[in-house]
C-alpha cells in the first residue's frame, strides 16, 4: 500500500483513500476514519459537548441511561445503547455485555478467564469484563482484524 503526505500550511484536512479492491488493510484504514470522523453529543456538567467517537473507551448503559467514557471524562449520551451498537459497529466498537459497548482499538490488553470470559484492560487500565456470551464474537473479529498495525494486543491465558 502506498501512502502519500503533504503538509501544506493552512489547507482545510483532507483524507483521500484510493483502492482497486477493498481489502482487509482497506477496510481498517476505512473503519479508523470513520471512527475519527463520527462525532457523539451529549452533556458533561450540564454543557453540551461533542465526543469524537475514537476517543471513547467504552459506552455504558446504567439505570436506562447511557454513558460515554473517554479517558478525560464522562458523557451521558441520549441515544439507548441499542441504536448506538447499531451505529457503531462498523468502526470497531463491540457489544461486550447487555449494558456495555467497548472500542476495540483502546483495548491494551485481553486476558482468558475460566468459563470462557475475556478480561479487558483498558487504556487508562480500567479492567472490562467481557461476558462468554461475547466472547466468541470478540475474538473472531479480532482474528479477523487484528490490532492495529504498531499496536500489540497481548493474550494471557490464566492458570488452571
Amino acid at each position: 500500500m502506498k501512502v502519500t503526505i503533504h503538509q501544506i500550511p493552512g489547507a482545510e484536512e483532507e483524507v483521500s483513500v484510493t483502492y482497486d479492491a477493498l481489502t482487509p488493510d482497506v477496510e481498517r484504514v476505512l473503519e479508523f476514519l470513520q471512527g475519527h470522523c463520527m462525532t457523539l453529543t451529549g452533556k458533561a456538567d450540564e454543557e453540551t459537548v461533542q465526543v469524537p467517537a475514537g476517543d471513547i473507551l467504552y459506552i455504558e448503559s446504567v439505570d436506562d441511561r447511557t454513558f460515554a467514557y473517554t479517558e478525560k471524562a464522562v458523557v451521558r449520551l441520549g441515544q439507548s445503547l441499542t441504536a448506538l451498537s447499531q451505529m457503531l459497529d462498523d468502526i470497531r466498537f463491540f457489544r461486550c455485555s447487555k449494558s456495555m459497548i467497548l472500542n476495540i482499538d483502546k483495548i491494551e490488553r485481553l486476558r482468558s478467564l475460566p468459563s470462557n470470559r475475556i478480561d479487558a484492560t483498558m487504556r487508562g487500565g480500567e479492567h472490562i469484563l467481557i461476558s462468554r456470551t461475547y466472547a466468541s464474537d470478540l475474538r473472531s473479529r479480532l482474528k479477523k482484524g487484528g490490532a492495529r498495525r504498531g499496536e500489540r494486543t497481548e493474550w494471557q491465558q490464566e492458570p488452571g
